[in-house]
């Protein structure tokens, strides 16, 4: 199709048209955010640019290590992460089926939950039940010093609050239990809100922000999707990467327990919010139509006045990336930091992209007639 096709188009070296504005969705995740980093690596190789990106937990790392680097810079400042974090745990031979990947895949994440992970967190010295109440040592078993370290050495802060992607990263507040968004469209953030959003009890210690102490924003809600459309102006393509199916299979032994449990409860949110948020969006257009169909000395009651700009809204196409474990992968799959699970989720990311590009026929159909719907086009 031609760029004269598309007026209200932006002309991007893009494999399908595009709306004004392209966004992208991080849900947490833990060491399968490697996914997140192969999908906006084909993205990237797609030609498709990313204006609006939010983060929770380590979707909200990979979105500072995105919106703090340019273009060209991104893709290898992610893989200088995913490398660095992975790197005590590298690839080797594993001879046998999947019985014997599942018992390397538990040994590398006991190795884990002992030694930590290289630039994110390591074990305290002294364990928190030794350690002075309220004291921040009292409060995790992890000491995450080393991730300042990490971010701010591959985060051009001021790229990242005075660039042009606009990021936002979920965090809630102890005391109150309120999920707020730090935006770098209403104040500067720096390492301490990106860590504050992946600060997941009791395994890390809760971060300070102007006097006050932030968590992992996953407790409350698992996807920062509604303040993507919250905060949409245009016509919108969203890309919501999810870490975690809300499908799945029966549990066969208690590890297969533990991983269902942990899919249910982090995508249950994700859902709910999608849901929701489309539901609302027909509600509106119902609303608008009916407004159209009063007669003349109607349509200027302050009632109507009212409807019609709460139902004023811009179109928005889902495009859902969701990881699906293999068999081997367990409960213990999001804190699991080896290289060579780290390149198969990575793949898979970047594999999940260019099947969906490949059957992109529908979603373009939608971008350029102004309609709203979501897809998983890489469902079997």
């Amino acid at each position: 199709m031609a760029d004269a096709d598309l007026p209200s188009m932006k002309k991007r070296r893009a494999a399908v048209p595009l709306p004004d504005q392209v966004a992208l969705v991080l849900q947490g995740g833990g060491a399968l955010g490697s996914y997140q980093a192969g999908v906006y690596q084909a993205l990237d190789a797609q030609g498709i640019e990313i204006d609006r990106i939010a983060g929770i937990s380590i979707g909200a790392i990979n979105a500072a290590l995105i919106a703090g680097n340019p273009p060209e810079r991104r893709v290898a400042r992610l893989t200088e992460f995913w490398e660095l974090v992975t790197g005590w745990l590298p690839s080797f031979a594993i001879p046998g089926d999947d019985h014997w990947r599942e018992l390397m895949h538990e040994w590398s994440a006991g190795f884990v939950a002992m030694a930590g992970v290289p630039g994110f967190f390591g074990p305290r010295f002294i364990p928190p039940v030794f350690a002075p109440p309220g004291s921040i040592g009292a409060l995790s078993f992890y000491d995450n010093g080393l991730l300042k370290e990490t971010l701010d050495r591959l985060v051009d802060w001021e790229l990242l609050n005075d660039g042009p992607v606009h990021i936002s990263v979920g965090a809630v507040e102890i005391e109150s239990g309120n999920f707020h968004y730090f935006s770098n469209r209403e104040r500067r953030l720096d390492a301490r809100h990106i860590m504050a959003s992946g600060a997941l009890p009791p395994g890390l210690p809760p971060v300070e922000i102007d006097g006050k102490l932030w968590w992992d924003g996953g407790i409350v809600s698992n996807t920062p999707l509604s303040d993507v459309l919250d905060t949409q102006t245009e016509p919108m393509l969203v890309f919501q990467v999810d870490l975690f199916p809300a499908e799945g299979t029966l549990p066969k032994t208690i590890l297969d327990v533990f991983a269902r449990e942990k899919e249910i409860r982090y995508s249950s949110r994700t859902r709910q919010v999608s849901d929701q948020l489309l539901k609302l969006r027909k509600a509106r257009r119902a609303v608008a139509r009916l407004l159209r169909k009063l007669p003349d000395e109607l349509k200027n009651d302050p009632d109507a006045v009212f409807l019609r700009d709460a139902a004023e809204e811009q179109p928005v196409n889902i495009v859902q990336l969701i990881y699906r474990a293999s068999a081997w992968e367990s409960g213990s799959r999001d804190y699991e930091f080896s290289a060579r699970s780290m390149r198969e989720h990575w793949a898979a990311g970047h594999a999940a992209v260019t099947e969906s590009i490949d059957k992109a026929e529908l979603l373009a159909r939608n971008i350029v007639d102004g309609k709203t719907a979501a897809f998983d086009l890489t469902r079997k």
